[in-house]
C-alpha cells in the first residue's frame, strides 16, 4: 500500500469507526506504529483534525468539519464517481440522480482550473449505452483497478497502451493499441482502440486486460469513434 493509499485508508477507517488506536489502524495498514504516528502527522499537516485521547480505551478521532474543507480528490476518482453515476442512470437502477448530479457538480467546483480541464477532456473519451439483454455475462470477471489510472495518462497524453488480452475464446495475446474512448454497457466495461497492427478499431471487454503499461516515446492522434446511433450491436460471440 502507498502513501496516498494508506493515508486514505485511515481517514476511511476513522470515518466509519468514530474512534481507533494506532494499534488498530497499524494492523489493518500491514505497517508499524511509528509509521502511523507519521501517516497521522502528515494528514494533520494536510489541514485534516485529527484528536486523540490520552489512557486506556483512548484513541484516535477525526473532526468530519475538517473533511470538508480539506478533501482533494484526484482527476480519476471524480472520474470514478462520475461513470458510476452515469453507469447507473444508463442501468435505471439510480433513484436519486438529480441529488447525486448536484453532489457532482460541487466536487468539480473545488478541482483547480487545469484539473478540471483534464476532466473535461477525459469525459469527451466516455460513452455510455445500455446493453443488450441477449448478451452473455456468464463469463465476466472483475477489472483490474490499474487500468483506471493508466488510461487517464493514455487518453490526456495520448500515448499508446500496451496489455495482455484474453479473448472470448480464451486465447491470450500481447497488444499495442492507441485508446480512443470507454464504453460503459452495465455490467460490462470497453476500451475502445484504433489497433495500429489491425488497421481498425477494436473493442476490448475491461475484464479481460491485464498488465497495463504506458509506452514511452510514443503517441497519436484522436480519431472519431464511429459509434453511430447503435453503441451496442448485440454479438452472439463477445469481443
Amino acid at each position: 500500500m502507498d502513501i496516498r493509499s494508506r493515508h486514505d485508508a485511515i481517514i476511511r477507517s476513522l470515518r466509519r469507526r468514530g474512534t481507533a488506536t494506532v494499534d488498530q489502524l497499524a494492523g489493518e495498514a500491514g505497517v508499524s506504529r511509528r509509521t502511523v504516528l507519521r501517516d497521522i502527522g502528515a494528514l494533520r499537516d494536510q489541514g485534516f483534525v485529527i484528536d486523540s485521547e490520552p489512557g486506556r480505551g483512548g484513541g484516535l478521532q477525526l473532526d468530519p468539519q475538517s473533511m470538508q474543507t480539506t478533501a482533494r480528490l484526484a482527476v480519476t476518482e471524480v472520474f470514478a464517481l462520475l461513470i458510476s453515476v452515469a453507469a447507473m442512470r444508463a442501468a435505471g437502477h439510480l433513484p436519486f440522480s438529480d441529488l447525486a448530479d448536484a453532489g457532482l457538480a460541487k466536487i468539480e467546483r473545488t478541482l483547480p482550473r487545469d484539473k478540471l480541464r483534464d476532466l473535461r477532456r477525459f469525459l469527451d473519451c466516455l460513452h455510455v449505452g445500455k446493453l443488450s439483454p441477449l448478451q452473455d455475462l456468464s463469463d465476466m470477471g472483475t477489472i483490474d483497478p490499474a487500468l483506471l489510472p493508466a488510461f487517464e495518462t493514455a487518453f490526456l497524453q495520448r500515448r499508446h497502451l500496451r496489455f495482455d488480452y484474453r479473448d472470448a475464446r480464451g486465447i491470450e495475446t500481447r497488444r499495442e493499441v492507441e485508446p480512443q474512448a470507454m464504453l460503459i454497457l452495465p455490467p460490462l466495461w470497453y476500451l475502445v482502440s484504433w489497433d495500429p497492427a489491425r488497421g481498425d478499431f477494436r473493442h476490448f471487454r475491461m475484464d479481460r486486460i491485464t498488465g497495463p503499461v504506458l509506452v514511452e516515446g510514443t503517441t497519436f492522434r484522436q480519431r472519431q469513434v464511429p459509434f453511430g446511433e447503435d453503441v451496442c450491436p448485440y454479438s452472439a460471440l463477445p469481443r
